[in-house]
């Protein structure tokens, strides 16, 4: 008589577990902007990072000096700041359809422009310092936009799995980017990594049109510094998010010694390995990523930040002490599998609990802490690596790091106190719609 209760088929249990592993596509399935918004983010994060590894070469080839390009964080730091708070003012007052679009060509006329300057008999290393600043004006402006339309495309029972697949969107690029840069760097020149970042901005944009309209609430007022400081005020007032910023803020300023790889890689007799250094984080984020189903049981969210800032840091040591570059490379991609952990938890705390009406403002001030601080940390690599040498700089970054996130984590409990099961969306200031317009 055949079994009334007939046992699970071998391996059910392991499938299932594996299948809670992998990424939830169910924002990529049921949004049409959500997959247009991912498969530009792709391609012009591909190009970008060409450009990223291209500039600082180019300036360690027309310099040969460790602080010229460690500089390039001090030019980017002061209109990132700036554009990224109006940017976030403008999200909240525009179509954030026509500003990411609008900035998105106007980042492609500035990768020609390094192009046509490569092209010279002398290229001009002023010139270098000024469209990466002009850059980073535009990532402030646009960033916010992007940050903020995801509430509006993908319910908020996705916006975990909208984070991973966003995640996965920059890795990919992110990895071939760097990694191919190098090679073409190598064989063809800087010129033609600039080139085909203009080409990947000239596809976004084409992706980024067919985006539907996303205006801004009727009631929105015009940018203006109350509105900025009215979503300042509302940051100030949610220590768990403040505590978010300032942790990311203060691990990216110790422990992003990205400005010092060519130093390092010659350090360590190893110019070949100058691409994988880029794209080691991203390898690391990316295995994240791929196994990142487990981030939607997570509820201390604040927790999983901490640990993972520190153990960045605590990478990013080791990454400096060694002596051999594949142990260095493994070093980096466990850095940024751990930095990946963390933003998968800011990212999701700040998705829930932000009211749309302040998103775009929220997103500026989210932007300074997660893009100031590889600004400054460029910076503070550079003039260490200057005064030391590129290892003393990484490791020592990497161990102020771990310091730095355990005192904040003392002094801001909101933080690891957060628990996604007791927290709700919050709601907006009551003075926001009444904003003033700008004088």
């Amino acid at each position: 008589m055949a079994d009334d209760n007939p046992a699970p088929p071998s391996g059910g249990p392991r499938k299932r577990a594996a299948r809670a592993l992998l990424p939830d596509l169910t924002p990529w399935r049921t949004s049409r902007d959500f997959r247009l918004m991912w498969m530009a983010g792709v391609i012009t994060t591909f190009g970008s990072f060409l450009t990223l590894v291209a500039l600082p070469v180019q300036l360690k080839e027309l310099t040969g000096s460790a602080a010229a390009v460690g500089a390039i964080g001090a030019v980017e730091l002061v209109p990132l700041i700036v554009f990224g708070l109006y940017g976030g003012a403008l999200a909240d007052a525009m179509d954030r359809k026509l500003l990411i679009n609008a900035t998105e060509a106007a980042q492609g006329l500035l990768a020609l422009a390094l192009l046509a300057n490569t092209l010279l008999p002398h290229p001009a290393v002023w010139l270098l310092y000024v469209v990466a600043a002009l850059s980073s004006a535009l990532t402030g402006l646009q960033r916010p936009a992007l940050d903020a339309i995801v509430q509006r495309i993908v319910p908020r029972d996705q916006l975990a799995a909208a984070a991973s697949l966003n995640a996965l969107r920059y890795q990919f690029g992110a990895i071939a980017g760097p990694s191919l840069a190098g090679l073409v760097i190598a064989w063809a020149g800087a010129g033609w990594a600039y080139g085909a970042d203009a080409v990947t901005f000239a596809v976004s944009l084409c992706l980024g049109l067919g985006l539907r309209r996303s205006p801004a609430a009727h009631d929105a007022a015009p940018p203006s510094l109350r509105g900025i400081a009215e979503g300042a005020r509302y940051a100030w007032g949610r220590k768990e998010l403040l505590g978010t910023y300032a942790i990311d803020l203060a691990a990216m300023f110790f422990a992003y010694p990205a400005a010092i790889y060519p130093f390092l890689a010659d350090d360590l007799h190893a110019r070949w390995s100058l691409g994988l250094m880029y794209a080691a984080g991203s390898v690391g984020s990316l295995l994240v990523s791929l196994t990142s189903g487990w981030a939607a049981r997570v509820h201390r969210h604040g927790v999983m930040v901490v640990l993972a800032a520190a153990g960045w840091g605590a990478a990013m040591t080791c990454a400096g002490l060694v002596g051999s570059i594949w142990l260095v490379l493994l070093c980096l991609t466990a850095a940024g599998g751990l930095d990946m952990v963390s933003a998968l938890g800011r990212s999701t705390m700040w998705n829930q609990t932000i009211p749309d009406a302040l998103r775009g403002r929220l997103a500026g001030i989210e932007l300074l802490s997660y893009s100031c601080g590889p600004q400054l940390g460029q910076v503070r690599s550079g003039a260490v690596a200057a005064l030391t040498s590129a290892r003393t700089s990484v490791w020592s970054g990497g161990a102020a790091c771990v310091a730095a996130v355990g005192l904040l984590a003392a002094c801001l409990p909101a933080l690891t106190r957060y628990d996604a099961r007791r927290t709700g969306a919050e709601p907006a200031p009551a003075a926001v719609p009444e904003q003033a317009p700008a004088a």
